[in-house]
């Protein structure tokens, strides 16, 4: 008879099991299913504060721009409200005593001295004016500094308070101020120029110097809109630079240059929307306090017989607009400052790999280390190691 399909002869071993068809999957065993390792995925990159390790798109730097003014509004909006608060109540304190002793003078003046009393005059209130302006620039440049560090901070996951960001802007705070006065110097020698020439056309030459004077203005007007824009722009980063990698001014200028190449019209583009923004929500909300409080001055006194309630309305109407021009100037001075750090960060994720730095940081503290170096000047240390150079600088010099 045939043999059965089962059936093995004695002392015979059982085999492996025969395979299974063709085109059927079988699963393999659970012990065998759980010693499979885990199948990789992407997974984003981390976001430990206010954006993400990686180069940003135009969404999410015009957002961190804004957000940094609530997610630590103490040493960003408040620092800026004293400091622009502060400044603006000094300035028309300033301007006000000067201009009302200078007038006073002028009422008590004889006719034969009159002109003299009032050139004085005019050049006391000019002085009065510098002063004011010339702190309002170093105050401005600590402010730009302070904001700087805390989005550099705030990328990491921190909420450094005030103090601690002056603990770091020590030793970058002349570097910033001398910054800013080499703009403003170069912003005056420019305009002195054109204007000296069209002076010197129009006084030597008669009417044909008189047309030359013009066309040079207006040409020459020109020429100096497209530098301020050209050098405007591509040294923007220079702040970012100086207080991030604490490098010196000339070193600060070329890293700007650098980072900005190739990327002119985004940086600018994104600088440019950021100013209309904030102008065009002062005066969405100042026009119309202005209209309705020369409104209401004006029903009050129609006539204009009653000087006391004239005064009173015109110093609450100032008052009021000075109170919005210093809140909005406030937050103005945060999200512009903000979007120029943002940027100076986006360009160097793009150019240096500075996200792989910033995640490496994060990592390791998280870990639990400590005493970790400062990721922003990883880049060039590395680069200045290599020539034998030193970056941090050993005082607060503008050129060190």
């Amino acid at each position: 008879m045939p043999d059965s399909p089962d059936w093995q002869s004695p002392g015979a071993t059982n085999g492996p099991p025969a395979p299974p068809p063709f085109g059927v999957f079988v699963p393999p065993p659970d012990a065998l299913r759980r010693d499979l390792p885990p199948q990789p995925g992407w997974t984003p990159p981390p976001k430990p504060g206010l954006i993400p390790l990686r180069p940003l798109d135009f969404g999410t730097l015009l957002g961190a721009a804004f957000r940094v003014l609530r997610r630590n509004p103490r040493p960003t909006f408040g620092t800026a409200l004293l400091v622009q608060g502060v400044m603006y109540l000094f300035t028309v304190l300033v301007i006000a005593v000067v201009t009302f002793l200078s007038l006073s003078r002028l009422a008590s003046t004889a006719d034969e001295n009159y002109n003299e009393v009032l050139a004085g005059s005019m050049g006391t209130i000019a002085i009065a004016a510098i002063v004011p302006v010339l702190l309002t620039v170093v105050a401005s440049a600590l402010l730009q500094g302070i904001l700087i560090l805390e989005v550099t901070r705030e990328t990491l996951g921190e909420k450094p308070r005030l103090r601690a960001l002056l603990s770091r802007a020590r030793g970058r705070i002349l570097a910033l101020i001398g910054w800013t006065i080499l703009v403003i110097a170069v912003v005056i020698v420019g305009i002195a120029i054109v204007g000296g020439l069209v002076t010197l056309l129009v006084t030597t030459l008669g009417v044909t110097g008189i047309i030359a004077g013009v066309l040079v203005g207006i040409l020459g007007g020109i020429a100096l809109v497209v530098l301020g824009v050209w050098f405007g722009t591509t040294l923007s980063l220079v702040p970012s630079v100086l207080m991030a990698e604490r490098v010196s001014l000339g070193r600060a200028i070329a890293r700007s240059w650098s980072l900005t190449k190739r990327a002119f019209w985004k940086t600018f583009g994104i600088q440019l929307l950021v100013a209309a923004m904030i102008s065009i929500a002062t005066q969405i909300v100042s026009t119309p306090i202005s209209f309705v409080g020369a409104l209401v001055l004006g029903l009050a006194d129609p006539n204009g017989q009653s000087a006391a309630t004239t005064t009173v309305g015109i110093v609450v109407l100032n008052g009021v607009i000075g109170i919005v021009a210093v809140v909005f100037g406030s937050i103005g001075a945060v999200v512009q400052s903000a979007t120029v750090a943002l940027i100076y960060i986006d360009l160097r994720m793009r150019k240096e790999g500075l996200d792989l730095e910033l995640a490496r940081f994060v990592e390791a503290r998280q870990a639990g280390a400590t005493d970790l170096p400062d990721p922003y000047a990883q880049t060039i240390d590395r680069e200045n190691s290599a020539k034998g150079t030193q970056t941090t600088p050993s005082n607060d010099s503008p050129w060190t």
